[in-house]
């Protein structure tokens, strides 16, 4: 536990009691309900809430090696999930060899030998163009445009937008846990604003924002949920370098960001006929639709944290 420090220990603890309330309230729950199909799946969503946040612990605590392990295996099995369900075609198994085998861990490298500028380029400058040269090498120019754009898409969203969380490991502090808190301040904001919007939206939402795309979101559940994960984003000021005011603010920016993320991850899995991008979470889907909100906000919060505190 070396790398955590009291801020660290107390937002754990409150994370346990949390934890235990909720489990607690949800037993007493299923006691009358017992075949109640949407208490079943609360349960699961809780029972995989505590799952997630003790891998997470135990990679935080392992230090800069056990996060970036635990992203890296995050990106790997949220782009398998992506490529999973898109048409799939025999001439890009080349391809996709060079965005698993080459471009995700070779991400995930830099940040574990702190080299930010390559970091920041290498999947938008140098995968961007080499993905569709390796394409052009196998000669199939069927659909070109459309199977590179897929592959280019998902290799930015899956890898070099989720390798922002543990890129703020590489912010210059003097403490690792000053990092680490920030990677807990960034994950809890944007997970707390999406638990509070669904909690809004069942119990007051009237007004649907996009039915097409996320039929139960509505006017009421967004407000409601970025509004009051923002003033939680403001009490834990204290595990970052912003001020009370300044957490507020870059709460509410990061919860927007995650929010049309969450959307634009809804629109690809209803162009391609498909419910949840996989079943590996109980109660929550696959990784990505857990890590949807993360894949916008992630990188746009390194960088104000970056570029204004560090």
């Amino acid at each position: 536990m070396k790398n955590f420090d009291h801020n660290t220990i107390n937002f754990f603890i409150i994370i346990l009691s949390i934890l235990i309330t909720a489990s607690t309230i949800s037993f007493i729950i299923k006691l009358k309900y017992s075949n109640n199909d949407k208490v079943k799946n609360l349960i699961s969503r809780i029972n995989s809430w505590w799952l997630m946040c003790i891998i997470l612990l135990i990679s935080l605590a392992l230090g800069k090696p056990g996060v970036i392990s635990l992203f890296l295996l995050i990106s790997f099995l949220a782009l398998r999930e992506y490529i999973s369900i898109l048409p799939s075609h025999k001439s890009d198994h080349r391809v996709l060899f060079w965005t698993f085998f080459i471009f995700t861990p070779f991400q995930y490298y830099l940040i574990l030998s702190n080299w930010y500028g390559l970091f920041s380029i290498l999947i938008p400058v140098y995968a961007f163009l080499l993905i569709p040269i390796r394409s052009v090498i196998i000669g199939d120019h069927t659909n070109f445009l459309q199977r590179a754009s897929q592959i280019q898409w998902g290799l930015m969203l899956c890898v070099y937008c989720i390798s922002h969380i543990p890129a703020l490991l590489i912010l210059p502090s003097e403490n690792l846990h000053t990092n680490i808190n920030l990677i807990l301040f960034l994950i809890f904001v944007c997970q707390s604003s999406d638990v509070l919007q669904y909690i809004f939206g069942n119990i007051f939402g009237k007004n649907k924002i996009s039915p097409n795309l996320s039929p139960n979101k509505t006017i009421e559940g967004f407000l409601g949920g970025i509004i009051t994960s923002a003033c939680i984003g403001g009490s834990l000021h204290s595990l970052t370098p912003f001020s009370f005011s300044e957490a507020i603010g870059i709460s509410f920016l990061i919860n927007c960001l995650g929010f049309f993320g969450d959307l634009t991850m809804s629109a690809i899995k209803r162009d391609n006929n498909v419910k949840d991008y996989g079943e590996i979470i109980k109660g929550h889907g696959g990784i990505l639709d857990r890590m949807d909100s993360l894949c916008f906000a992630a990188p746009i919060f390194f960088h104000i944290t970056r570029y204004f505190y560090f």
